[in-house]
């Protein structure tokens, strides 16, 4: 029989990091439905740009090679032309309607907030690191599970560690499991932001803003805070570790056993 903490030990030692690499032009691997759906979009409306980057490239020419001084040394005169107004203006609305109905179908599956969440995690921006409470959760005094989460500093890194990524306490989430994350601040304007879960909520003082995530697989998924907040505003990282549920449940047992103590 293992301890409690051995199979949360294993995870967290096995499980593949999601980051930014050296040169990378494009997202992040989605890890969540509304990620995959940002990734979607971006690629049907690129193939638009092409096309139309095509089309206008191909007239430009055109009209370089067939209307120069030599070929027209006396230019012809066009006031206007009905059908050619008709066509670009039918042309990009088409264009347009075939992008939002994408778009605004992301928008709205982006607003849905899950009613009844598995876990719910408060998030509590602070110049310059994050609070987490775990409110479904209480220790023996009665008090929700809590944590401060603090960027690891360059010299403290280990063999492995990501510079200007790592925290001491990452945020640990059910794998494949509803999450409402409750999103505000303590003093200035912060941005909870995870590119891999398609998360980027403001952290505003005096308000709370929420919103769902489902994380489809097991990882660390790595972030920053993306709004201004000062001199150390690029020293406060968020990190979020999916684990598979027996796992997470020991983590919380520890936790809490480690706040009574």
């Amino acid at each position: 029989m293992y301890p409690a903490g051995y199979y949360f030990a294993v995870a967290h030692w096995f499980l593949p990091p999601f980051n930014t690499e050296p040169w990378q032009l494009g997202f992040q691997d989605a890890a969540t439905p509304i990620m995959q759906g940002i990734i979607d979009l971006h690629h049907d409306i690129f193939f638009f740009l092409i096309l139309i980057l095509v089309f206008v490239l191909w007239m430009l020419v055109r009209a370089l090679w067939h209307f120069n001084e030599n070929t027209n040394p006396i230019p012809q005169r066009i006031v206007h032309g009905t059908t050619i107004e008709i066509i670009w203006t039918i042309f990009p609305s088409i264009i347009l309607m075939f992008i939002a109905i994408p778009s605004f179908a992301l928008l709205y599956s982006m607003d849905e907030v899950v009613v009844d969440p598995a876990v719910t995690i408060k998030a509590i921006g602070h110049q310059w690191y994050w609070t987490y409470e775990y409110s479904d959760y209480n220790s023996s005094d009665e008090q929700s599970l809590t944590f401060d989460s603090y960027m690891i500093p360059e010299d403290d890194l280990e063999l492995g560690q990501l510079r200007l990524l790592e925290v001491d306490n990452r945020v640990v989430v059910p794998a494949k499991t509803h999450l409402r994350m409750i999103i505000t601040s303590a003093d200035v304007l912060h941005s909870w932001a995870v590119p891999s879960l398609g998360v980027k909520c403001d952290a505003v003082p005096g308000r709370l803003n929420q919103t769902s995530i489902l994380i489809q697989r097991e990882g660390v998924y790595y972030g920053q805070c993306s709004e201004i907040c000062g001199t150390n505003h690029a020293f406060m990282p968020i990190v979020v570790e999916a684990v598979n549920l027996k796992a997470y449940g020991n983590w919380v047992s520890n936790q809490l056993c480690q706040q009574s103590n």
